[in-house]
C-alpha cells in the first residue's frame, strides 16, 4: 500500500463548540478543550462542523473560535474551518473569513435541502475552491445533506489544485475505493466505525467526534496500524466500539452525546443550541459508563 499524503494531519477531531451556562460561546473553554485534545493526540481539529453547531452559530462566532483555537494550539495542528452552507455565495465568504481567521483549510458540504444536480455540485465546490487561497476537504455526507458527491464528480473535482481531499461520510465504501484509485486526495473517514477499514485501504486519518472524549484512544488505533501490528489495532478499535454505538447510534446526535459526556467529565462544553435538547440523566450515565470500561481497558 503506498502512502497518502495527509494535508490535515491524521487523527483529527470534529470538535464541539463549547458554551457557556448562559449559551454564548466559551472561547476559553475552548483554548482549554483543544489543548487537551492535541496534547491527547489528535494533529487536526475541525472546527464549526456538523458537531461544531455551525447551524445555529453565527459567521461572528465561527471566526472568532478559529482564531482563539489556532491561539491555544499554535502550529501543533491543523486548522480545518467548517464553511459549507447551502448558498454558495455564503460558503465563497466563509472560506476567505477562515483564511483570515488563521484556518489551514476549509470542510465543504455539499449544499443542502435545495439538492442540486452533479453538475451544479462540481460548480459549487470550484467557485468555493477559487474563493481563498486555502485547501479544501470536501464533506461528502448524503444523509444529511439528500445529495451525494457522486464517485465520477469527485474524480474530476480532484483535477482542481486546491481541492486537497475529502471527509466520507457516505457509507459507500465501493465508491470509496473508487476514488482512492484514481485519484491522490486524500480520505479521512467521518464515521467512527469505519476508521480502521479506511485507514487499511490508504485512508490519510479521520475525522472523528469520538475523540472529543477519547482521543487517545482513538490515535491508539491508527498508532498501531502504522507500526505494522494489524491485529492490534483491530483489537483497539473493537475496544472504542461499544464508545461508538453509545455516542453516534444511540439515536441523538453526536453533538449531543459528546458534550453531555464531556461536561460529565468535568470538560469543557456547555448546552447545546435549539433546535438540539441536552441528553437525559439516564443517557449520560450510560455514556459515561461506556467511557469509564473504554479507559480501564
Amino acid at each position: 500500500m503506498t502512502t497518502r499524503r495527509k494535508p490535515f494531519g491524521r487523527t483529527l477531531c470534529a470538535m464541539i463548540t463549547p458554551f457557556t451556562e448562559a449559551g454564548t460561546l466559551d472561547l476559553e473553554g475552548a483554548r482549554r478543550l483543544a489543548e487537551r485534545l492535541v496534547t491527547g493526540g489528535c494533529d487536526g481539529l475541525v472546527l464549526n462542523g456538523t458537531t461544531g453547531e455551525s447551524p445555529t452559530t453565527t459567521d461572528a462566532e465561527k471566526t472568532e473560535l478559529i482564531a482563539a483555537v489556532r491561539d491555544a494550539v499554535g502550529d501543533r495542528a491543523g486548522l480545518v474551518a467548517g464553511v459549507g452552507t447551502a448558498d454558495t455565495r455564503h460558503t465563497a465568504e466563509g472560506a476567505r473569513a477562515a483564511e483570515k481567521a488563521g484556518a489551514d483549510g476549509v470542510l465543504v458540504v455539499t449544499p443542502y435541502y435545495s439538492r442540486p444536480p452533479q453538475e451544479a455540485v462540481e460548480t459549487h465546490f470550484r467557485q468555493v475552491a477559487d474563493a481563498s487561497g486555502l485547501p479544501v476537504m470536501l464533506y461528502d455526507i448524503p444523509g444529511r445533506t439528500g445529495t451525494r458527491i457522486e464517485p465520477e464528480t469527485m474524480i474530476r473535482l480532484a483535477e482542481h489544485p486546491r481541492i486537497v481531499a475529502v471527509k466520507d461520510c457516505s457509507y459507500d465504501f465501493l465508491g470509496t475505493q473508487k476514488v482512492l484509485a484514481e485519484t491522490e486526495l486524500a480520505y479521512y473517514a467521518g464515521c467512527d466505525e469505519h476508521v480502521l477499514p479506511l485507514y487499511a485501504v490508504g485512508a490519510a486519518g479521520c475525522v472523528s467526534t469520538v475523540a472529543n472524549a477519547a482521543p487517545r484512544q482513538v490515535a491508539a488505533v491508527l498508532d498501531a496500524f502504522d507500526a505494522g501490528d494489524t491485529a492490534r489495532a483491530s483489537e483497539l478499535q473493537s475496544r472504542v466500539t461499544p464508545l461508538i454505538e453509545a455516542m453516534m447510534a444511540a439515536g441523538l446526535p453526536g453533538t449531543v452525546t459528546a458534550k453531555a459526556l464531556l461536561a460529565r467529565l468535568g470538560l469543557p462544553a456547555g448546552p447545546v443550541r435549539p433546535p438540539l435538547l441536552p441528553a437525559d440523566r439516564k443517557m449520560t450515565d450510560q455514556l459515561h459508563e461506556v467511557y469509564e470500561r473504554l479507559v480501564a481497558a
